[in-house]
């Protein structure tokens, strides 16, 4: 199924695995703008934790992350905050300066993770319940980012094909792309969607 060529559409399954420094997990990169660039402005990625971690140090960047799968987990911050992802879809913000250390309740989690470079961008975020479709819109100063998290999310652009995202796919409609509606496949059980607009 095909969408606008406004409309980027990353599959999970499209991405390569990336195993960390420190053995306890992998990163799959979603997408980073500029593509390459080091620092970047926002990255999207997709870890698998297996263990315990701490996580890398991020300075200069307000990190969001969304439970995608598993029991949980718990992030204890070095100013002595704690914070804990039970649900699916529970979300976590905070400072990429921050050491923190990651333990999982019962087992390996699947996470989204946003970084957005505190000096050169800025990002509204939330994780929405859909049981209705939802028309999505981006503007000359802001792309908008959707990412499924439960379920699946029928994403369908004037006179196009709709194309299905299951969890852990992403789409992108960048600045002053054309409007995009995103529907839950089952209306009754609905999906999880996590919606990021991006201002740079």
């Amino acid at each position: 199924m095909s969408m606008p060529a406004a409309v980027l559409i990353i599959r999970k399954s499209s991405l390569p695995p990336i195993r960390w420094k420190n053995g306890g997990g992998i990163t799959h990169e979603v997408i980073r703008v500029p593509p390459s660039a080091e620092p970047f402005l926002w990255r999207v990625s997709i870890a698998h934790i297996e263990t315990a971690a701490a996580f890398s140090d991020f300075a200069g960047y307000q990190r969001t992350m969304v439970l995608l799968r598993g029991a949980g987990m718990a992030l204890q911050f070095a100013n002595g905050e704690r914070q804990v992802l039970r649900q699916i879809g529970d979300l976590a913000q905070f400072d990429g300066a921050l050491r923190v250390h990651c333990e999982l309740l019962d087992g390996p989690c699947m996470d989204l993770n946003l970084m957005v470079a505190k000096t050169a961008a800025s990002a509204s975020t939330r994780v929405q319940r859909l049981h209705a479709p939802l028309l999505l819109e981006a503007c000359s100063e802001e792309a908008v980012l959707l990412a499924c998290v439960q379920g699946t999310i029928v994403l369908q652009g004037d006179g196009a094909d709709a194309a299905a995202l299951e969890p852990g796919d992403v789409a992108l409609l960048p600045q002053a792309a054309q409007p995009a509606r995103c529907t839950p496949a089952d209306s009754a059980a609905g999906a999880l969607a996590f919606i990021a607009r991006m201002r740079i």
